[in-house]
């Protein structure tokens, strides 16, 4: 897996909308172009984050399914 630029964004354990609210939020103040690790064990996780990258302009690089949850790396737009 790739490494990310601010290491593993670790959103285990929030509910839905919280995984999806706090990537766009962390998302927002990173540079165009850098990665975010983000690991969640919210099952909705699963629809929210792929949809957040496609309404905001950024790239979903990976889609894991993790023995927890999920583990996904976007690129900012």
């Amino acid at each position: 897996m790739n490494s990310s630029d601010n290491g593993i964004y670790d959103l285990r354990g929030l509910k839905c909308p919280y995984p999806a609210i706090k990537t766009e939020k962390r998302l927002r103040g990173m540079e165009s172009g850098a990665t975010l690790t983000v690991e969640t064990t919210d099952p909705l996780a699963a629809i929210d984050i792929p949809h957040l990258c496609n309404e905001k302009g950024h790239t979903l690089l990976a889609n894991e399914k993790t023995d927890g949850g999920h583990r996904f790396v976007i690129r900012k737009g």
